[in-house]
C-alpha cells in the first residue's frame, strides 16, 4: 500500500500544515505551478516527491522537472501534467498525450485552482485535480487530496481543506 498526498499550485508557498497532513503518506504528487525551485526542495527534504511543471514555473523548475510524467504505484498507471482542462473538455496538449500514449488508470493535473475527482467514462480513467494549497489565485480555500493505491486499487480518498487563501 501507498499512501499519497496530492496537491498543485503551490505558487511556491509551503504552507506549514501540509508537512503535518502529510506526515504519514509515502509520496508526495505535486502537479505543477510549484513558484520556486526552493518550494520543490522543502517537499523533497520532507518526502519523495513527484512533480511537474507548470505554466508559471521558471526555466529552473522546468529543467528539473517534466510536462508529462508517467509512472507506476503498485499497479496503477499514472499520468501528471499540469493543464488538462476537464473530462470532456481537455486542453489539447493533454489530449493529445492520450490519444498518443494511452489513457492511464489515474490522471492527475492542476492548474485550474478547483478540486475535481470524476470517473472520465470516454477514457475509463479517474480524473483528479486536488484544487491549489497556495494563497495565489482565485480559490478562497486551501485544498489538496490525500488517497491510498493498493493492489491496482485506489481507494481511501480524503479532500483536505487548509483553511482560507489569504
Amino acid at each position: 500500500m501507498k499512501k499519497i498526498g496530492l496537491l498543485s499550485d503551490t505558487h511556491g508557498f509551503i504552507d506549514p500544515k501540509i508537512k503535518k497532513l502529510f506526515a504519514d503518506v509515502d509520496e508526495i504528487w505535486h502537479a505543477g505551478d510549484i513558484g520556486t525551485l526552493e518550494a520543490l526542495d522543502e517537499l523533497r527534504t520532507f518526502k519523495p516527491t513527484r512533480a511537474v511543471w507548470g505554466n508559471i514555473d521558471d526555466h529552473l523548475i522546468r529543467k528539473d522537472t517534466k510536462e508529462f510524467l508517467r509512472f507506476q504505484v503498485e499497479g496503477v498507471s499514472v499520468l501528471m501534467t499540469h493543464i488538462a482542462g476537464r473530462p470532456g473538455k481537455y486542453a489539447k496538449p493533454a489530449l493529445e498525450e492520450l490519444l498518443k500514449n494511452g489513457a492511464p488508470q489515474l490522471f492527475i493535473c492542476g492548474h485550474s485552482h478547483i478540486t475535481l475527482v470524476q470517473m472520465d467514462q470516454k477514457f475509463n480513467m479517474l480524473w483528479m485535480n486536488p484544487g491549489a494549497c497556495g494563497y495565489k489565485g482565485f480559490h478562497q480555500v486551501k485544498t489538496m487530496l490525500r488517497f491510498c493505491i493498493t493492489d491496482e486499487r485506489i481507494h481511501d480518498l480524503e479532500l483536505i481543506e487548509l483553511g482560507p487563501r489569504a
